[in-house]
């Protein structure tokens, strides 16, 4: 038995580990090599000067990403960590260096004209086509040598910065409750609670919170936005939306299809949303502090061991590497479960590739819904499972990155219900799904558009953390409509949550439900077709390193950029809330 903290010790034991002073200095000699290198390229012929840029990329790749990854998560577990925060600095610096010589390489890939021919020819290029092809692609939009170089460093002190100081403020601000004082962390988690007086007296006590650290989170999210939107004009991107699409290889119908289909069915989640409203006792609508309010007999609470039971006896009806992972996170301490002042709040998960393992973050707090997040992150630690063998170079895009998880929430969720034999059990576990879907549609439509409109009006005006929240406020409302009570929203939601906070990744919002309506065709397709669903799953996750969001669809025989698909998972939810409507009739 351990303290329920995660175990970085395969890493480093420690920034006074010989070992990372060692492997920061290998990494500064490394970085030097690169740019040195770089300057000779012409010297060299085209597949040689490719292979080049591969082998030093892969080699950088690997030494920042271990010794990044330590601080990150350090930091992600104790925002108090001065030393982790001071590494963080001085490797992003450090890597920043090379931003030039990747530049110049890039630029000179970009231009071979027989570089399909190089890659055709050559096994070795073979493994890395389509990040190549996606280099000559993007290198359209690349500064010069130099701005690159001074792009990367200033980021630093600038996007980067700035949303440190996001996770900062929301990780140590008191929040008095109860007589004392609580993180909000915490208090978040009490919307869960069965007690109505705790969740809105928590809910009061949150929104009181937000105004000590609103006006300084402001400025970081004004600065952020400010700098992506520039960083655009300077790269020719037509916006910060047209670069998320590019970056994510995914097209820009296929947003739209599932846009518009997610905009067809909110009339039925508000008739959703009204009735736990009228059962709640509400007139107007659902208030925000019983979103989250639990129903039927859902009262338990789950120890540790309780839930890592659970998930196992689950995940074993599915696949046994997945089973077998989970016991290993469980047991090897993988995951930080417990929320306390200082650590991130919500939940990720993070590969460790040098260990060929994960590290998952939560704030578990004892209810099914923290069983589901477990489950969710785990997703994404077997989806991490299946390209540790690939390069170090490619990442998996935003849209696809939400598909594992959101399908280990399905393999929970609906085998729960389905085991349940009792007419309240089973209302707590569908209406327990219902709240989640709500998230994925209503809420993560809502930061679009709240996230669109802070962009269309950051070119003429800074953002006072008032205007934010009418912002914020008016996106719940076109979102949520009829079915929440517009005098009990959410004003400061934009200050919580981190996807706003990130200069290199905007609109972290539409992936959620990308990823939850793709899982949920995805388990359809598992529920006809069994055991044999699972190597064809693996092959696809496998994938999303080396394929477009639209091609990877394609091996489980799905067209994105239709409404048709996107139209039938909505319609198997629009089942669950007839379901909760059928069950709460009296």
């Amino acid at each position: 038995m351990n303290d329920r903290t995660w175990s970085l010790d395969g890493l480093y034991l420690g920034f006074d580990d010989p070992k990372y002073a060692e492997d920061f200095a290998a990494l500064q000699a490394a970085c030097a090599e690169f740019v040195a290198e770089a300057a000779k390229m012409n010297e060299l012929e085209p597949l040689q000067m490719v292979k080049a840029y591969l082998e030093g990329s892969e080699k950088l790749t690997a030494m920042s990403s271990k010794l990044g990854q330590f601080a990150m998560l350090r930091h992600s577990a104790n925002t108090n960590d001065a030393d982790a925060a001071s590494w963080s600095g001085r490797i992003s610096e450090t890597v920043s260096s090379v931003a030039g010589a990747k530049a110049a390489y890039s630029g000179a890939i970009a231009k071979l004209e027989n570089l399909d021919e190089l890659i055709e020819a050559d096994e070795t290029l073979q493994k890395y086509a389509f990040l190549l092809r996606n280099l000559r692609e993007s290198s359209k939009y690349l500064m010069g040598a130099k701005e690159e170089t001074v792009f990367a460093r200033m980021d630093n002190s600038g996007a980067t910065a700035w949303s440190n100081l996001q996770s900062q403020l929301t990780a140590t601000v008191k929040v008095s409750y109860n007589g004392g004082y609580t993180n909000l962390s915490s208090i978040r988690n009490l919307a869960y609670d069965a007690d109505a007086d705790v969740r809105k007296a928590a809910y009061e006590a949150e929104l009181a919170a937000y105004p000590q650290i609103a006006d300084a989170v402001a400025f970081s999210l004004n600065s952020i936005k400010q700098q992506v939107l520039t960083e655009c004009s300077l790269r020719g991107y037509d916006g910060p939306l047209d670069k998320t699409l590019k970056s994510a290889h995914m097209t820009r119908p296929t947003l739209d299809a599932l846009l518009e289909s997610m905009q067809a069915y909110f009339p039925k989640y508000w008739q959703y949303l009204r009735r736990k409203a009228e059962i709640l006792g509400h007139q107007n609508g659902l208030p925000w502090y019983d979103l989250f309010a639990p129903m039927g007999s859902s009262g338990k609470t789950y120890t540790v061991e309780e839930a890592k039971e659970f998930l196992l006896e689950q995940f074993g009806k599915f696949d046994d590497s997945l089973k077998n992972m989970t016991a290993r996170a469980f047991d090897e301490r993988w995951i930080d479960f417990y929320p306390r002042t200082g650590k991130v709040g919500g939940a990720f998960c993070s590969p460790v590739k040098s260990l060929r393992q994960s590290r998952v973050l939560t704030n578990y707090d004892g209810s099914f819904s923290d069983i589901v997040t477990l489950a969710h992150e785990l997703g994404h630690a077997y989806h991490n499972e299946q390209i540790f063998d690939q390069s170090a170079l490619s990442r998996y895009t935003m849209p696809v990155a939400e598909t594992a998880s959101t399908f280990n929430e399905c393999l929970v969720m609906q085998a729960a219900i389905a085991a349940a034999d009792d007419k309240q059990v089973k209302l707590a576990l569908i209406e327990s799904r219902l709240q989640d879907s709500t998230q994925i549609i209503c809420d993560i439509f809502s930061r679009y558009l709240f996230e669109t409109s802070v962009f269309d009006a950051r070119p003429q005006q800074f953002m006072g953390a008032d205007n934010l929240c009418q912002k914020m406020i008016a996106a719940q409302k076109a979102a949520y409509g009829t079915g929440l009570d517009e005098n009990f929203l959410h004003p400061y939601m934009w200050v919580c949550k981190s996807h706003y906070y990130s200069g290199g990744l905007s609109f972290y919002n539409f992936p959620y439900a990308f990823g939850g309506l793709f899982a949920g065709g995805l388990y359809a397709i598992y529920r006809e077709e069994g055991k044999s669903f699972i190597p064809r799953y693996q092959k696809m996750l496998e994938l999303t390193l080396s394929t477009t969001v639209e091609d990877t669809a394609k091996v489980m025989g799905i067209d994105l950029t239709k409404r048709d698909f996107w139209n039938q998972a909505l319609a198997a939810i629009a089942d669950e809330i007839d379901q909760f409507l059928e069950l709460t009739e009296a």
